[in-house]
């Protein structure tokens, strides 16, 4: 488990990136296209999130062991009410 602290703001992605997170790549930079950064969103903390768009969910179409609780963290902008939020990752990415 790796608890990190991040600015309002940032990505989930972002987050994990300058917190050195093993298994989120982001190989498109945040901008919807790779993949590389799912994630898994406890039940409990998706309503506080933003609903998925449909570019998100082209997009997990090629990622690897997809679920309902399935994001992009690269399209999960951080807020205040998300302090405490759980995200796994896949064993994973491709």
């Amino acid at each position: 488990m790796h608890e990190v602290a991040a600015s309002v703001g940032i990505s989930l992605m972002e987050a994990a990136a300058m917190n050195d997170v093993p298994g989120i790549e982001g190989d498109c930079g945040g901008f919807c296209a790779c993949g590389t950064c799912h994630c898994y969103v406890d039940e409990s903390d998706a309503a506080i999130l933003p609903d998925m768009h449909e570019l998100e969910r082209a997009t997990l179409d090629f990622a690897y062991d997809v679920t309902e609780r399935s994001r992009l963290a690269c399209q999960i902008p951080i807020t205040e009410q998300m302090d405490g939020i759980r995200v796994r990752l896949p064993a994973r990415q491709y």
